[in-house]
């Protein structure tokens, strides 16, 4: 099962550089789009449609804000786009699938890089996200969790973590909680099981050459909670093409 995900930084906009002429060929069983902006109707021509994949989604009530959405060959059993929090509902940042096999998530945490009001946004999330975590703990089912998650966890996901130990997306706190979950929580980062070395990214900024010289951020994640019975043969992170300011992360699996 090869599973791909991508913060799209608008849908509308990766459509034009090639992504989906791109996914037509590279036919991912499971494709998690994050920051989509875009509602249905908006997206609801040809040019966004996938032969035999159908498209769920969950769109903020701000228009051309957030948004999350999963393309997938399977019809689910069932869909759910609230892990208990009515103010990240309204913003469009997560949906649940249940499958057969796994129920998959593709998720899009705030951003606290703005101010101190949406750093503490964004804690509350992370809260929340947590709860959730506890309630699904025990689950079975394998749970795969994908998604930009704009924390960089570790030294080795961060071109200049020195300059940034104080910025959002690497602050202690962050770092220790993406810890909790994967250690508490029973969760395993796929791409670091498959890959443990260094310059290895998802997100660079527009901001100077930082594409040109990969000074970037590993902040897309495909997390596996209750991974019985999972196996994960490989991990790639797209470069060849440029979609979006992220990359697309394709992890495959044997489930």
């Amino acid at each position: 099962m090869k599973v791909l995900t991508l913060n799209v930084c608008g849908i509308r906009a990766s459509q034009k550089k090639g992504l989906f002429k791109w996914l037509k060929k590279v036919k991912p069983d499971l494709i998690c789009f994050q920051e989509v902006r875009a509602l249905e109707d908006q997206i609801s021509s040809d040019d966004f449609n996938i032969t035999g994949y159908k498209r769920y989604m969950s769109v903020a009530e701000k228009k051309g804000y957030s948004g999350v959405c999963i393309y997938t060959k399977e019809t689910p059993k069932n869909i759910n786009k609230n892990f208990g929090s009515k103010l990240f509902t309204s913003e469009g940042r997560f949906i649940e699938l249940e499958l057969n096999k796994l129920k998959i998530i593709s998720i899009y945490f705030p951003s606290g890089s703005s101010g101190e009001i949406r750093q503490e946004l964004k804690y509350q999330f992370m809260s929340k996200f947590e709860s959730y975590l506890k309630k699904i703990k025990k689950e079975n089912k394998p749970i795969l969790i994908c998604g930009d998650w704009n924390i960089a966890h570790k030294e080795i996901d961060i071109k200049n973590w020195k300059g940034n130990k104080k910025n959002s997306g690497f602050l202690p706190e962050e770092r220790a909680w993406i810890d909790k979950i994967i250690n508490y929580y029973n969760c395993v980062d796929a791409f670091r099981f498959i890959n443990d070395k260094p310059d290895n990214y998802t997100w660079w900024s527009n901001r100077g050459r930082a594409w040109d010289n990969n000074v970037g951020w590993r902040i897309d994640y495909q997390m596996l909670s209750s991974p019985k019975n999972v196996a994960i043969l490989s991990a790639d992170i797209y470069k060849k093409e440029r979609f979006s300011d992220h990359s697309p992360l394709i992890i495959d699996y044997d489930i």
